[in-house]
């Protein structure tokens, strides 16, 4: 079989542009690689110019379509039924985890994080080990973990259980999540907690893990503070955080400070309404990141489900909304990372390139990931096909087709 692959006769998002290329893979090590007719060496090639020249270059028509990075889904609670704090056993957990990341090559995600919210100290401690960073085969690609809590105010819980909450001051990070921490690569938090700042730089220069502000009462200033101290992002801006004032603006308001960190919005209509939705990404499209924080109910029918180790109630789904039997406490969204993609679009009038950014480059360049995220000489050869409204037509993971429509 022919080492190389060329993607031809389509649109390749290119850092926020579609331009007319030729994508060039290599299928063994699944990397995008140079044009092998480029006569300049390739230091990311293993192969020799003489050896390129006489390679054969079996062809990917895409027709017109769309050749976009695969996308990168941040925050996801489940899906499928499965919520990722109900554990059994390793067995099944692992089982049902290969069964949630078939499940997202569907909506075009190559890569996801687990997303673990406010649970008791012993649910961590058997979780995390489970979320190691690994492959699916045909499904999408597991990172690690982002722990949502405990380190969050009570005031703006959310779903969230206010009485598994703690405070940095009062909770070291090995009683809260146990001595292995590798799977952990991203914690959110509330800044404005005793504690807080002195925790940051602990998990960001000593143990290289991403801080993110949410389910906080904080004001702009401690804000400031806590992205000084080595925060990098804010979780689903507006949500769970006080709103937007223009004598007080919050931690919303660092959205366009010198600090600029980056910000996820959950694009499903639901938690914020459409014309917030165009406001906040045009303030500053660079550091704007599509969540779909989704939950177990996630490509499950409407109705009435059971609650879990987060939850102790029964949830109500209608749609891509998921509240609390008998209130209008949102629990999550069952929406899809490129149905964001398109509300996006159609929000904020973006270009389909723009919006994917915010589920691709954004996300790589905010984690770190040196690897995926971008069709970059060198990165992962993880693809979605689209056509030119969003929607999702193949999936590729490593110069491998896992989907297609």
């Amino acid at each position: 079989m022919a080492r190389l692959k060329a993607f031809r006769n389509g649109r390749v998002c290119y850092h926020g542009e579609l331009r007319a290329i030729t994508v060039f893979v290599d299928t063994e090590s699944g990397l995008i690689v140079r044009d092998p007719k480029d006569k300049r060496n390739s230091p990311s090639s293993s192969y020799s110019v003489q050896e390129r020249e006489g390679m054969e270059e079996p062809e990917m028509d895409l027709h017109n379509q769309i050749l976009a990075p695969a996308f990168i889904e941040l925050q996801t609670n489940g899906a499928l039924g499965m919520h990722f704090t109900q554990f059994k056993d390793e067995k099944s957990y692992h089982e049902n985890l290969e069964r949630v990341s078939r499940y997202l090559v569907e909506s075009g995600v190559a890569t996801f994080y687990v997303t673990l919210p406010t649970v008791g100290s012993e649910v961590f401690k058997k979780i995390l080990p489970q979320l190691k960073p690994r492959s699916f085969g045909k499904g999408a690609t597991l990172l690690g973990a982002h722990c949502e809590g405990p380190w969050l105010n009570p005031s703006k819980k959310g779903a969230h259980d206010a009485s598994l909450m703690r405070i940095p001051s009062q909770s070291t990070i090995e009683q809260t999540y146990g001595d292995n921490l590798d799977s952990i690569k991203l914690i959110t938090l509330a800044p404005e907690l005793e504690g807080s700042t002195k925790l940051i730089k602990d998990l960001t220069e000593m143990r290289g893990i991403q801080v993110s502000l949410g389910h906080s009462a904080a004001d702009f200033d401690t804000g400031q503070v806590a992205l000084q101290a080595g925060a990098k992002s804010l979780t689903h801006v507006f949500n769970a955080m006080n709103p937007l004032h223009h004598r007080n603006p919050g931690l919303a308001g660092l959205i366009t400070s010198r600090e600029s960190p980056y910000f996820s919005v959950i694009a499903d209509g639901i938690h914020l309404h459409p014309a917030t939705l165009a406001m906040t990404y045009r303030a500053n499209p660079p550091k704007c990141i599509l969540i779909t924080d989704s939950v177990e109910m996630a490509g499950l029918p409407d109705g009435l489900y059971p609650g879990h180790e987060q939850i102790p109630h029964q949830q109500r789904k209608q749609g891509n909304k998921v509240t609390i039997e008998g209130t209008d406490t949102l629990i999550g969204s069952c929406c899809s990372i490129d149905e964001c993609v398109r509300n996006l679009m159609r929000w904020s009038r973006c270009s389909l390139a723009q919006a994917v950014r915010c589920a691709t480059e954004n996300i790589a360049n905010m984690m770190e990931l040196g690897d995926r995220g971008m069709i970059d000489e060198g990165r992962r050869a993880d693809f979605v096909v689209l056509d030119d409204t969003g929607q999702v037509l193949q999936t590729w993971i490593g110069a491998e087709q896992v989907y297609s429509k």
